[in-house]
């Protein structure tokens, strides 16, 4: 049978919103949980910049703990901030991890360049934080982009983090923005072509010394589909690497089993 994998619609490809009927319901609810979990396990909050949004909010297990997961959010680099995902703390912290979720400032307030620069930033303050453990470094959507980027040669984190770096989690990443460029998302989005090929980590080489997962949701568009396995394969000949797609689960929900202390997902940060 011959198959047709050809797009030719790449705005709906990459269109969850339009793809998941009340789609907004689930914006509420991941505000509403994270609320909740702030309200009984209240953050520290520390600056690791001067700007607004260069805060990070840090969850600490009650004894020494056994590592740190950097969580970064999604919403196209220009939607929402860590308020949203407080929640996902929860499965790593039972299993006595702490946990860091940064704010970072949306696009198109800045380049995606320095965008990938402030994050490296925050990943280092948010390291030094909780020091002297491994590092596992997750992301969702655009946030997933982010994390396997510092995984790059091109984004380098300093020797000293990079050293702690056990796993990256991509979860539902955006890993080749070429398909972007001419979509009327990238009115606002504003990558530039040069952009599109310098920070896509498909395109780039890992440095070595940790391991991938990238995780999509079984539910979601062929595109996203796509874009997670390309990073395993893309990767595979640098470092190990699992392909994962979680059965039931779509764009807006591929990351809530963080907030499970007996999901895989959570077994993939702390085991």
């Amino acid at each position: 049978m011959q198959r047709r994998d050809r797009i030719d619609n790449w705005a709906a490809a990459v269109d969850n919103r339009a793809a998941t009927p009340g789609h907004e319901a689930h914006f509420e609810a991941w505000s509403d949980r994270s609320a909740a979990f702030r309200a009984t396990h209240p953050p520290q909050t520390r600056p690791y910049g001067d700007e607004a949004r260069e805060v990070f909010d840090l969850w600490m297990p009650d004894g020494a703990p056994k590592g740190l997961l950097i969580f970064l959010h999604g919403g196209w680099w220009m939607n929402f901030d860590k308020s949203f995902f407080s929640d996902l703390a929860a499965g790593p912290l039972a299993h006595d991890w702490a946990v860091a979720i940064p704010s970072y400032t949306l696009l198109p307030t800045i380049s995606l360049t320095d965008l990938v620069q402030q994050v490296r930033r925050a990943v280092l303050g948010m390291a030094g934080a909780v020091p002297d453990v491994p590092v596992v470094l997750s992301g969702h959507s655009a946030g997933g982009h982010l994390a396997a980027m510092l995984g790059t040669e091109a984004a380098a984190l300093e020797a000293s983090i990079h050293t702690r770096l056990q796993r990256i989690i991509s979860i539902s990443g955006v890993h080749d923005l070429r398909p972007l460029l001419s979509l009327p998302i990238n009115d606002t989005l504003a990558i530039t072509a040069q952009e599109a090929v310098a920070l896509s980590p498909a395109l780039l080489t890992p440095r070595g010394g940790f391991d991938l997962v990238a995780w999509v949701g079984a539910l979601e568009l062929p595109e996203f589909r796509r874009q997670n396995a390309l990073l395993g394969v893309a990767w595979g000949g640098y470092a190990a690497t699992q392909t994962i797609e979680a059965a039931g689960l779509d764009h807006f929900t591929a990351f809530a089993p963080l907030a499970d202390p007996s999901s895989e997902l959570t077994g993939l940060v702390v085991g």
